[in-house]
């Protein structure tokens, strides 16, 4: 599904990534762990094509996606990858399904049918009774399951996740690790997701290790 190839990233004089290769299969829920500053967020935020390297390739589904012009890129990301992040960066103005159509819109999806598809999400999420519901009348894992949903609207290849239940309290974290395969199983959903959470990588199909810009054994 993804294939990444000697990947560098620096910020300055500092070297974060230092030749990053893996490859990660679909229909997984990949877990990478290591301590902060190992380069966890910088790769997904690559992986994402939210960032460039400064060298390396990288390859979603056979695509080699650095060599896209921006707004083949765009369409690109779009299209096959998914977002979930720690803080859920839900529009405070609309309501849960105007969120999660979002990137339904982008992508020229008609309103209609795009609220059809959001409301069948929060509906298998069970969100059913929130559909008009604002974020700051959901809780936290009410709104954390809104970004998922807004994240499988336009049925990407890949969800990445950046410590996705660092937020939550410890139900609504269990809830939310349980989604995740829930979606592995019944979707074919692949997830790669940062995390420090250990329960979390222990439940995973494949954990990673990164340590100083490296993956390690």
């Amino acid at each position: 599904m993804i294939k990444a190839e000697n990947i560098v990233k620096s910020f300055g004089a500092l070297t974060v990534l230092k030749g990053v290769t893996v490859e990660l299969p679909e229909k997984k829920v990949i877990a990478i762990v290591g301590p902060s500053g190992a380069g966890k967020t910088t790769l997904l935020q690559i992986m994402g094509t939210l960032s460039h390297p400064d060298s390396g390739s990288l390859s979603i589904n056979g695509e080699d996606v650095f060599s896209l012009k921006d707004k083949q890129l765009a369409r690109f990301r779009n299209k096959n990858i998914g977002f979930v992040f720690q803080f859920h960066h839900l529009l405070p103005e609309f309501t849960a399904v105007e969120n999660v159509c979002m990137p339904a819109l982008i992508a020229k999806v008609s309103f209609p049918e795009a609220q059809k598809k959001a409301k069948e999400l929060l509906d298998f999420l069970g969100l059913a009774e929130r559909f008009d519901h604002k974020p700051s009348q959901l809780s936290g894992g009410e709104q954390q399951r809104i970004a998922v949903a807004r994240a499988l609207i336009n049925n990407p290849l890949v969800i990445l996740a950046d410590e996705p239940s660092g937020n939550l309290d410890s139900q609504n974290r269990e809830d939310l690790h349980k989604l995740f395969f829930t979606l592995r199983d019944q979707m074919g959903q692949t997830f790669v997701i940062v995390t420090h959470d250990k329960d979390l990588a222990q439940m995973a199909d494949l954990q990673l290790t990164m340590n100083d810009g490296r993956f390690v054994k």
